[in-house]
Formats: C-alpha cells, structure tokens, sequence
C-alpha cells in the first residue's frame, strides 16, 4: 500500500454498534465556518423555552438538548446518531471483536428493524435469523420508529438472561423467538480446504487484524496443500462490514496494484484513495467471491474491488448497498457522534450506496438433495464382463460409503464456486 494512503489504524477504525460501521477522522475542521442561522436558533430557543413551562411534567434542560441533538442526527440518514457514553463504549468494545448480546447486525428500512446479517456461531445464528428479516417486537413492544441505539440497548444484556423477538420473514406470517444472550466473541477469519488443492476462507466480520489473519490463512492453507493451491473461495456473505483499513489490506493480499477504493466528502481527510503495493500474498490463485443480501460496506468495498481489476469471479447474489463512511467524532464529555461524512467508489468509479455490488453470476439460496444410485447396475456388474484394457481397476455399481461430510455439501453456493473453479482450472490445463 502507498504511504499516502497509509493512515492510523485508529484513524480508520469501525466501531459496528447496531451493524453500522463508522471510521475515525483525525480532523473535523471545515475550510470555512458556517455562519449561524439567528432566527432559527431564536425559534429553538423559543421552543424550549415553551416545553419547560407548558409540558405536563418538568423537564430538565439536559434531557432536552440531549433529545434535540438526537433528533437532529436521527433525522439525517440511517446511519447517523448521537452515542450516549453507553452507546459509545460499545460501539469501541465492538471493534476488538467481543462484546454481549446475541449476535445480530441492524439496519433500519421504512421505520422497521431490518437483518442486515447475524454473525457466525451466535445466538442468532444459531436460532436461525437471517438477513432480511424484519424484528416488529422486542419483548413484546413494537419496535416501529425506534432509532437503533434504542434497539441495541433492549438486545444487549447480562450473558445468560433471555429476550423475546417477533421476527416477519418476506412476506410470512410473524413468527416468536427465544433467545439466550451470550458473550459474542466474533471469529474474523476461518479457513479450511474444501478438496485437495481448492481453499475456503471466511470473513465474517471486518476487525482491525482481519489483514493479518487472512495473510496467515493463506499461508496455511498453501502449507496444508503441500504446494500453492488450485482456487479459492473467499466467502463475504452475510458479512456486515467493519473496519475500513481491514477491507483495504484484505483487498491488497489479491492485488499487486492499482486502486482498491477511494472516499468523497466535505470533511478534511474524507478524501482518501487506498492502492495496492506489489506483494500479492493470495499468488495469484484463481478466485470466486461469494455475496449476498447480507454483504456490506467493507465486505462490499472488497467485492467490488476485486470485481473492477477483473481479479474474481463474484457469485451470488446482490449484496446490501452501504457505500457511506460514517465518522466517529469523539465529545468532551464521553459522548460522540456518528456522522455519515463521505461516500466510497471502487476503482472504476463506481458507488455501491443503496445499489450494492451485482454479482457476475447470480447464484441463489438453494437447498442440495441427493439422489442415491445404490440400485444401478454397472458393466462391471455383469458377469463375464470384460477387464479394462488399460489395466485399471473395476467400478461396479452399488451403495459406496459416504465421505466425510464437507461444506460444500450443504451449501450450494459454495458447492457452484467450488465447480465453477475446478471446471477452470480444466480449461487451463496444457
């Protein structure tokens, strides 16, 4: 990576509180102050003044210009918020990849909770939620219009205590969940081999040594193989993002240069771009990356990235459409903001916000069955059959023992990726 576009980690940190990444930005100063509205503020002032004296019950002016704040942010974009000192220490707790409560990133979309994913080996993704599922209730109260502080306050709780859900998948009838709160320790990288010579790598979240890992998932996976490996299967679904520097070095392992993403915004230092340095630690090995609904933000940036230098195959289906960066803007009394302040745009200029990235091949959700073939019956069943010329040794029919069960075998999208890798390593064959 250039040292132009080398910045702080703490810089570019995302803190996911409710599933929304933000960044840190080292300076807030615009290049000329805006000169301040006097009739407007004379109304404000006006208007708290009316509430304190009027409202049914007394009201201190703290709770007051705290709620206006609120709604100031709160009626900007989804993503911006006034984080409270509550708010604020879990969305810094979130970036070091532990943090309580039941694993569930939000989003809001005309006023309802949204899924944007659950996250890998979580309360939630053990009960089954998935993305896209609305929550209508928490606890039993309706959770229309609330803000997504507020619905990340009632799902974090005390490891071990219980909270109810409503959830509305597409459009099926409500359906109760019971859920048990745990301490999420998120994984940010898991790896294994599908088949001899083809990898798999998951990225379930964005954290700030998410590059590192899957530097030495490589590694491994290569030493593992015994030589450098035929493909690989680099897995983004359901991944919400995360910290934006992780997704740029992720990006850089698969490229040896060019641009990988670049910002637009009004703020100093909103205005990056981020290139690749010459190391490729991937080898240059074939690539399919997989996408869906639940591909967000940083997991868009690398999608996208790897989609404009032609580096992967991308498979699935649309993913999020979060292309905003949100700025953590620290208080002085341990509060904070979270400021959308700059939109993102991959190498070829394109922005992802509210589109997403379009998969090169649409592959859906689907469930594999198998068929036996116990009962067919095989030349080499047939008695006074003739050898194989070539010497090589009979296959008659029959029940055959089952492999070991693998990924690929409950999973059709990865199953696709997996072929679709393996019929292009045939074609390149001499």
């Amino acid at each position: 990576m250039s040292s132009r576009s080398r910045i702080s980690a703490l810089a570019l940190s995302l803190a996911l509180a409710g599933g929304l990444p933000a960044a840190l930005a080292n300076d807030t100063r615009e290049s000329a102050p805006a000169t301040l509205p006097l009739d407007e503020l004379r109304t404000f002032v006006e208007v708290l003044d009316r509430i304190k004296s009027a409202y049914v019950e007394p009201i201190d002016d703290r709770t007051l210009l705290e709620n206006a704040i609120k709604g100031m942010l709160g009626n900007l974009d989804p993503h911006s918020a006034y984080l409270e000192p509550q708010a604020f220490q879990e969305l810094q707790e979130s970036t070091s990849g532990e943090f309580g409560g039941l694993g569930i990133e939000l989003g809001i979309e005309d006023g309802m909770l949204k899924v944007i994913s659950p996250i890998d080996d979580t309360p939630a993704a053990r009960a089954g939620i998935e993305a896209g599922d609305l929550i209508t209730r928490i606890d039993e109260q309706p959770t229309k219009g609330w803000t997504l502080m507020q619905a990340v306050e009632k799902l974090r709780g005390k490891p071990g205590s219980s909270v109810n859900l409503t959830l509305m998948r597409d459009t099926g009838k409500p359906f109760d969940l019971e859920l048990t709160r745990d301490v999420i320790k998120v994984r940010s990288v898991k790896s294994e081999l599908l088949d001899k010579g083809y990898g798999y790598l998951r990225i379930t979240q964005f954290q700030v040594d998410t590059g590192r890992e899957v530097e030495r998932a490589l590694a491994r996976m290569a030493r593992d193989n015994g030589k450098a490996l035929d493909g690989l299967v680099l897995d983004l679904r359901n991944n919400p993002g995360g910290v934006l520097q992780a997704a740029v070095e992720v990006s850089d392992h698969f490229l040896s240069k060019g641009l990988i993403v670049y910002t637009k915004g009004r703020i100093a230092n909103s205005e990056l771009r981020f290139s690749a340095d010459a190391d490729d630690a991937s080898r240059g090995v074939p690539l399919v990356v997989l996408v869906n609904g639940g591909s967000a933000s940083a997991a868009e940036i690398v999608a996208g990235a790897l989609q404009d230098h032609k580096r992967a195959v991308i498979m699935g289906t649309d993913s999020f459409g979060k292309g905003s960066v949100q700025t953590v803007l620290p208080l002085t009394n341990e509060r904070a903001l979270k400021l959308t302040t700059a939109l993102y745009y991959t190498p070829n200029g394109r922005s992802i916000q509210a589109q997403g990235i379009v998969p090169d091949i649409v592959v859906e959700r689907a469930r594999l069955t198998r068929e036996e073939d116990a009962s067919r019956v095989k030349e080499a069943d047939l008695a006074g059959h003739l050898g194989n010329g070539n010497g090589g040794a009979d296959k008659p029919g029959g029940a055959k023992g089952r492999t070991a069960g693998k990924p690929q075998d409950e999973d059709y999208q990865l199953a696709q990726a997996l072929n679709l890798l393996k019929g292009l390593n045939i074609t390149r064959r001499p």
